[in-house]
């Protein structure tokens, strides 16, 4: 296990989220179906940007540390042990040696220098790159016997053995002449032969059926033992079927064709809920989980006089009315019956360890928008049309995604919400390329309704979000210094919090992080959807999880009672 101590009080909290243990006595054998809405792109996890990839490849490869999706803690992967230095800028990680990868061959520190060089690599267009560069400088990873490695970073960093979670390592047998040929990128793509790939996960491929299937076997070299000493994985196959979208997915669970789904809409959810009844299957309602949906405006300094209508998005007192006025319980209840909670800062409930439980609930109140802007010189003509400081009608656009029903919906009720207040508010359904073109890269927009995932619970996973000068910065990315006072103070916090060592300091600086979002609301923040989920009764230790991968994040554990 790790030896540094954690927060008793973050343990605590992290624990809370355990779904138990399960009772039955595991039994061995059997296969397993995923029905996904649509096929992988690639075996490589270099490369792997789509969902669907990324779910079939976390079943055949393995990380160093790994972050427990049920308690959100790290433990022991393929690293059994690590230290880490009282400055916090080296980690030593002690390798589990013997381990083999699915195809018989030695895994050693080699495999790893060699992983961590080709994510490294900016000509191998990794996304994970950003992750491992600390102020500007790589963290620079050296070999210090067959099973130890060292980790040195530029600066301290605060848990930064999470970093480690979700880097697959490479077979450098397999993939060293295709690195050095320049040719990574092309590598273990569907039609690769199955000989040619290799991973540390609990299954390796068996066979792929582009536009049918993916299949994977018992990978016979995997490592992990359950408490009794058996061998993991339990199930002998796990089978992707592509169902060709979410309507496909619902009908093959439904029917009985797979055995597990996944990222349920509110509304099939409801429509499996009431025909569950001896259908041999539970679905589950985890709660609000890390994702949460905003809207938020075009803040950026460059945009202001070419923006169509010149509309005081700069102004806080427009921001918090806009705030005010939204009905929130109303998105909930309408868009998402009942399945999402309201938010009043971009942290959801579900990350129990790091949301500020001080900030209010929000609660609408129209009275109050309109006391906001009249305190602000907004005013209002005759016709009840809201008039902004310079006597100009405040009228705008709402771009969100075509393809996300959900958004549109949520954008419709705003255009309600602020019509209340004499805004005329326009919705503008886009493609979701076209979307994410406009926001980062020719801001051309007024307002969007968007969402973001964090990928862990911690605040380090956000870090590219709120620094001004992060890409994800949404409303104005990318800045040289601070556009704002409030700005500049959330990125003093930010990067004090990164070098924090202690659970209780950082929690107290992400604290005010929040207070500072909830104040001046750049991303004016609307519901967390729940995650929805499924399964055959009969599945033994089904442990869905707020953390992706929802359902199958523990799939060397499944088993059929």
């Amino acid at each position: 296990m790790n030896r540094f101590p954690v927060a008793a009080a973050f343990l605590a909290a992290l624990c809370s989220l355990g779904a138990g243990s399960e009772v039955a006595s595991p039994r061995p054998g059997g296969g397993l179906v995923f029905a996904q809405r649509t096929q992988p792109k690639t075996f490589n996890p270099v490369v792997a940007g789509d969902q669907a990839s990324r779910e079939v490849i976390h079943r055949l490869t393995g990380d160093l540390i790994h972050i427990n999706r049920a308690t959100l803690k790290v433990e022991p992967g393929l690293a059994k042990s690590w230290t880490v230095t009282p400055d916090g800028r080296r980690y030593v990680l002690e390798l589990r040696c013997g381990v083999r990868f699915s195809d018989g061959h030695p895994f050693d520190a080699d495999d790893v220098l060699f992983s961590f060089q080709v994510y490294l690599d900016e000509k191998t267009g990794s996304a994970q790159r950003d992750l491992l560069i600390l102020e500007g400088k790589p963290i620079v990873v050296r070999k210090l016997d067959a099973c130890t490695v060292a980790f040195d970073l530029a600066q301290p960093y605060a848990a930064a053995e999470r970093l480690f979670d979700g880097f697959a390592i490479l077979p450098r047998h397999l993939l060293g002449r295709a690195y050095q040929e320049g040719k990574l990128a092309e590598a273990w793509n569907l039609r690769t032969p199955r000989a040619e790939m290799a991973g540390l996960g609990p299954f390796r491929l068996k066979e792929a059926v582009p536009g049918q299937h993916i299949t994977l076997e018992r990978n016979p070299y995997y490592w992990k033992t359950d408490a009794e000493g058996r061998k993991l994985p339990y199930l002998n196959e796990i089978t992707f079927a592509f169902a060709g979208g979410e309507e496909g997915q619902i009908l093959r669970f439904q029917a009985g064709e797979s055995d597990q789904i996944s990222r349920l809409s509110a509304k099939n959810f409801a429509h499996l809920e009431k025909r569950q009844a001896g259908k041999g299957y539970r679905l589950v309602d985890l709660g609000p989980g890390l994702e949460h949906t905003f809207l938020f405006f075009n803040l950026n300094t460059a945009s202001r006089g070419t923006l169509p209508r010149q509309v005081p998005f700069h102004r806080r007192s427009f921001r918090q009315a806009v705030s005010a006025a939204v009905d929130r319980e109303a998105i909930c209840r309408l868009v998402y019956l009942g399945h999402a909670t309201p938010l009043a800062a971009p942290v959801s409930p579900g990350n129990r360890a790091w949301v500020n439980q001080r900030i209010p609930r929000p609660a609408r109140s129209l009275d109050r928008a309109r006391a906001l802007l009249a305190a602000d010189g907004f005013t209002w003509a005759a016709g009840g049309g809201l008039l902004d400081p310079r006597g100009r009608p405040v009228e705008f656009s709402i771009l969100t995604s075509a393809g996300n029903p959900e958004r549109v919906q949520m954008a419709t009720i705003i255009q309600d919400d602020l019509a209340r207040l004499g805004m005329r508010v326009h919705v503008t359904p886009v493609e979701f390329r076209s979307l994410l073109d406009r926001v980062q890269k020719t801001r051309e927009y007024e307002a969007c309704l968007l969402s973001l995932g964090s990928g862990d619970a911690d605040p380090n996973a956000d870090m590219n979000v709120w620094l001004s000068s992060g890409a994800s910065h949404l409303w104005n990315p990318g800045q040289k210094s601070p556009g704002s006072a409030w700005e500049a103070e959330i990125d003093a916090l930010m990067r004090r919090q990164l070098v924090t060592r202690g659970y209780a300091g950082r929690k107290r600086l992400y604290d005010r992080v929040q207070e500072l979002l909830a104040e001046n609301l750049p991303l004016i923040p609307l519901v967390s959807p729940n995650i929805l989920v499924g399964a055959k009764t009969n599945l033994g230790n089904f442990r869905p999880a707020i953390l992706d991968h929802y359902t199958l994040w523990n799939a060397e554990e499944l088993f059929w009672r």
